[in-house]
């Protein structure tokens, strides 16, 4: 089994572990990105305040709407990102060391290929899963619509408060959104907000090259004190991570609000502040309707679940490798009877 598989099926675990365990915050982290009214007063909820209306109003079901996609999806693209990060690793390992024999340079692969290499990978995964993603958030963003009664109207008077009740609809299922995305722009509908996405690449880019970074100066003190480069811990894989992910997602939240905000379904009442043409359709009126706050909606969720998920997929990637490698190195010294 090559590097590049073993890599490739190890990010695709990670990942779905780290999906199902931070769903339900992603969840709400993308309705927050999507709130358009910059006057309502979820804008000032918390998010464990936020998920708790949720399951209240909709049903805690509602947490993992989109789930099946999402899944999917992260499966495909650490997978695929994995195995082509791998690949084009190796290539820049041994330019690297072509380049050592030549005089120039130690061998080792810089910041600068790391960097090339992760948005080399991350750009063909995007344009191959942005359906997928499209799918997912129309699903997460999808709400149980809320009528008044004319008995809750009439009952305004007194109260003041609204009293609403749940009207339920078809299941929002995939196949379900997988048509409404055809019928409103076609095949092309499936790549809506690929242009922030292809830019988000330099997300995971930043976030892996920080990853690398530090991980190779841990191992190398690990190799100066005698520990080799397995004294690298499970914890600190976790701790490296999430601070990799950290710095990565602070740096380019704003582009993944437009990207959510072009990814959901469209406002389809005739107001123009809430209906979005394009990318710079929606950063124009963005600006102007909600001003630069309105780029950084949910941030703090989002902090919260990406760090929580790349710590846990590094970990859980890191794991998988070592013990793919270890039963693949005892199964090959193991004694094969005629």
């Amino acid at each position: 089994m090559s590097d590049a598989l073993i890599n490739g099926l190890a990010g695709a675990g990670g990942g779905i572990i780290a999906q199902l365990i931070t769903y339900p915050l992603q969840t709400v982290n993308t309705r927050q990105q999507t709130e358009r009214d910059p006057k309502k007063d979820t804008r000032s909820q918390g998010t464990l305040e936020r998920m708790c209306q949720v399951v209240k109003e909709e049903g805690w079901e509602r947490l993992y709407g989109g789930l099946m996609p999402s899944v999917v999806g992260t499966a495909a693209s650490q997978g695929v990102y994995y195995y082509l990060y791998q690949i084009f690793r190796n290539k820049a390992e041994a330019a690297a060391l072509q380049q050592k024999k030549m005089g120039v340079g130690d061998g080792s692969v810089g910041m600068l290929s790391s960097l090339v290499v992760a948005v080399l990978s991350g750009s063909v995964n995007v344009l191959l899963t942005n359906p997928i993603w499209v799918v997912a958030t129309r699903m997460q963003t999808h709400r149980k619509e809320l009528n008044r009664t004319p008995a809750d109207q009439g009952l305004l008077v007194s109260t003041e408060q609204p009293i609403l009740s749940a009207v339920e609809h078809l299941p929002y299922g995939t196949s379900q959104v997988i048509q409404e995305i055809y019928s409103e722009a076609g095949i092309l509908g499936f790549w809506k907000g690929v242009l922030p996405t292809l830019i988000m690449v330099s997300n995971p880019s930043i976030q892996f090259m920080l990853y690398e970074a530090m991980l190779v100066k841990l191992r190398k003190r690990r190799a100066w004190s005698k520990k080799g480069s397995n004294g690298v811990t499970a914890l600190e894989i976790f701790l490296i991570g999430a601070l990799a992910k950290l710095g990565a997602t602070v740096v380019t939240y704003p582009i993944l609000v437009v990207k959510a905000r072009l990814q959901a379904r469209q406002d389809k009442t005739g107001d123009k502040r809430h209906h979005y043409k394009g990318t710079w359709d929606a950063i124009i009126k963005m600006i102007r309707y909600e001003g630069f706050n309105g780029f950084y909606n949910g941030m703090g969720t989002k902090i919260v679940q990406s760090v929580l998920a790349a710590a846990v997929l590094f970990m859980m990637k890191e794991e998988l490798v070592r013990g793919v490698r270890f039963l693949l190195a005892n199964d090959a010294v193991k004694p094969k009877h005629p």
